[in-house]
């Protein structure tokens, strides 16, 4: 199925929600990016915000209006009777590059224990800024870690993302990945289609050998695996069946891996 038509979705506040999550259950958003653009290390065909529009001086949330905000919203929560299952980073492009990222995962860890100790913290991250140490520190600190790889071939991970380091190798993201000892989430989004005349296809053969041994090299402790939801930037796109998501995760889950698939 082709999605053809596109509405950018930009969250317009530093909090939002709760919403539902395919993934994650009823989610408290956080978003550390600006509120009226996307700014990320990737510039995703798939992304539900669109393209990337940079700025030299993004207007990022302070580290102390994002402990207000997220406060003010868990108390007025509480007062409803309302719980989150989870706190996700995620938001309008990649949150580990807020240059408070630890500070801001420090505040959110001990608001969770005193206003809604049951609920996970969880970051959604492109996994591009792991080279840093106090971004690693960070992602120590929260209950779930949830990490892309959207290809094992370089050339297919940068049709599909676009890193803005055109430099990035997917053997620097597993090096990166690897430092976590399995204690994350690998998460990966299938599709085929294509961009500005180039083929796109990540459930090849050929891809999916690739990516199943670096799974198994990454031991993850748990998959999530998903497709295309909303409409992308990128016209051309596919959305892959449920039945060909059940057979891509077969293998891995006859080996024991735990694999969630969101088709």
């Amino acid at each position: 199925m082709i999605i053809d038509i596109f509405f950018k979705m930009l969250f317009d506040s530093i909090i939002y929600g709760p919403i539902h999550s395919r993934r994650l259950g009823v989610s408290l958003g956080v978003n550390l990016m600006p509120t009226d653009k996307k700014l990320c290390t990737f510039n995703c065909v798939y992304c539900e915000c669109g393209w990337n529009t940079q700025a030299l001086y993004p207007l990022l949330p302070s580290r102390a209006a994002v402990r207000q905000e997220l406060e003010a919203k868990l108390i007025a929560l509480q007062a409803e009777g309302i719980r989150p299952d989870v706190i996700t980073f995620s938001g309008n492009g990649e949150p580990t590059l807020h240059p408070d990222f630890l500070g801001i995962i420090q505040d959110t860890c001990a608001l969770r224990d005193r206003y809604c100790p049951s609920a996970k913290v969880s970051v959604l991250s492109n996994s591009t800024q792991l080279g840093r140490t106090e971004v690693r520190e960070a992602l120590m600190l929260v209950d779930n870690r949830i990490l892309k790889l959207d290809s094992a071939i370089d050339e297919t991970m940068r049709r599909i993302d676009q890193p803005l380091n055109q430099e990035l190798t997917v053997a620097q993201i597993k090096e990166w990945l690897a430092w976590f000892r399995g204690d994350f989430t690998l998460q990966t989004c299938f599709l085929r289609g294509e961009h500005a005349g180039q083929p796109i296809d990540n459930t090849t053969e050929t891809e999916l050998k690739a990516w199943y041994q670096a799974v198994e090299q990454l031991r993850p402790k748990q998959l999530m695996i998903y497709v295309i939801d909303r409409a992308t930037p990128e016209q051309h796109l596919e959305k892959i069946t449920r039945d060909e998501m059940e057979r891509i995760a077969a293998p891995l889950q006859a080996k024991g891996f735990p694999i969630s698939i969101s088709a």
